[in-house]
């Protein structure tokens, strides 16, 4: 099991948002360099980063940064938000992304993400952002009547590495995982499935361990608020992971 950090990045600051409200910001940090280089010491193998900018403006935008981030983190990264076409992939995948996580486009464009999963095998994510079930785009602004086992679906032999299935209703909130939601998605498709939103203490995290060695098709989980709030302690989740 992977315990990714969340790194999201907003004017180059690293940012918290609540219910993906860009309007309801809590900045942790204007060095996100700092930030990777912590969680390194702390002794996180991954990292997932998000320009939260690139996911609203449709392009990238935190490029300085998450250059910085990729010079000071010595593992492995995933990056979301704002990447929308192949030579944007490319890119990223250039300076030392390990995989791009794709959201709107593989709403949008489906083809697309087959595309690049048989250009960059391993190395393409698709992020499913849902609200009450159905999935949003647009940095979660516009939500539609697809739901995100109908997307997830859609994608079952493209080659996707994972999928990161996130509970906008409890992103940031600090409420814990909608495990029941995420295992159901897990359990519905082939593609691994990484719980996102809502990640309150290491209680969370011990759910989502314990449905992933019961047989849940699960390949993590991802933090933010709770670790720079210090209500995860990264050791101890660490721990518990790798016990």
């Amino acid at each position: 099991m992977i315990l990714f950090p969340a790194i999201d990045l907003k004017d180059g600051q690293v940012v918290r948002l609540l219910y993906g409200d860009l309007d309801a910001v809590t900045v942790y940090g204007d060095n996100p360099g700092a930030q990777a280089a912590a969680f390194a010491d702390t002794g996180f193998d991954w990292l997932h980063v998000v320009d939260l900018n690139g996911a609203i403006e449709g392009r990238p935008i935190n490029r300085e940064a998450v250059e910085t981030i990729r010079a000071t983190f010595p593992g492995k990264m995933q990056l979301g938000g704002g990447i929308r076409s192949l030579e944007n992939i490319e890119a990223w995948l250039k300076i030392g992304v390990d995989r791009v996580i794709l959201g709107t486009i593989a709403a949008r464009d489906p083809e697309l993400v087959r595309e690049a999963c048989r250009r960059f095998p391993g190395q393409i994510v698709v992020g499913i952002d849902a609200k009450g079930g159905k999935v949003a785009v647009e940095g979660w602004v516009e939500t539609g009547e697809m739901t995100a086992l109908d997307l997830a679906q859609a994608f079952e032999t493209a080659g996707v590495a994972a999928i990161v299935f996130t509970d906008i209703d409890r992103d940031g909130a600090l409420t814990g995982v909608n495990l029941e939601a995420t295992v159901a998605l897990a359990n519905a498709v082939s593609i691994p499935v990484i719980a996102s939103g809502g990640v309150a203490d290491i209680e969370d995290i011990r759910a989502v361990k314990a449905a992933r060695d019961a047989g849940a098709n699960l390949e993590g989980a991802i933090s933010g608020r709770a670790l720079y709030d210090g209500r995860l302690d990264a050791r101890d989740a660490l721990a518990l992971i790798h016990a």
